[in-house]
């Protein structure tokens, strides 16, 4: 069977998901949940300016989706929705390696476009590491199908 480029890009995301779990460390997918950061982060400036008494970073170091945007403070959180609301579509995942944030671009190739070098330089002057997972996928791949028995 002959592979897309959607079906290599599936399965380099599944290794990467998979090295990262091995490894113990916290990721987020950011082609499928940097809208939930955005949403967070709309939802504790909401409880802020509902309840401004405690501090902004109290909320976000008590905040239920800690595991999702992985910050102890308000600034930070800032940053990194700030950062992502202009590079996400460059960057595929946020991981959280004891405390560290970086980001990973997922290829096949190993090739980086000109806009995610620009989002590397940017994470860079922001002191976050980006790394490439880079995994090759063969153009094809052999299957079978087998029958159980069972049926009309």
């Amino acid at each position: 069977m002959k592979l897309q480029n959607y079906d290599k890009e599936l399965i380099v995301e599944i290794m990467a998901a998979s090295y990262f779990a091995q490894q113990g460390w916290k990721w987020i997918n950011l082609k499928r949940d940097a809208g939930k950061l955005y949403k967070i982060y709309d939802e504790l400036v909401d409880q802020y300016n509902a309840y401004p008494y405690m501090s902004k970073d109290w909320y976000v170091e008590n905040s239920a989706s800690k595991s999702i945007h992985m910050c102890s403070k308000w600034e930070e959180l800032k940053t990194l929705v700030d950062f992502l609301k202009a590079h996400s579509d460059d960057l595929d995942f946020l991981v959280n390696n004891n405390s560290k944030k970086m980001f990973c671009i997922k290829t096949t190739d190993g090739d980086i476009t000109d806009s995610q070098r620009r989002a590397i330089a940017e994470a860079r002057d922001l002191r976050c590491n980006v790394f490439v997972f880079k995994a090759e996928v063969p153009d094809e791949m052999d299957f079978e199908i087998l029958q159980v028995g069972g049926g009309y």
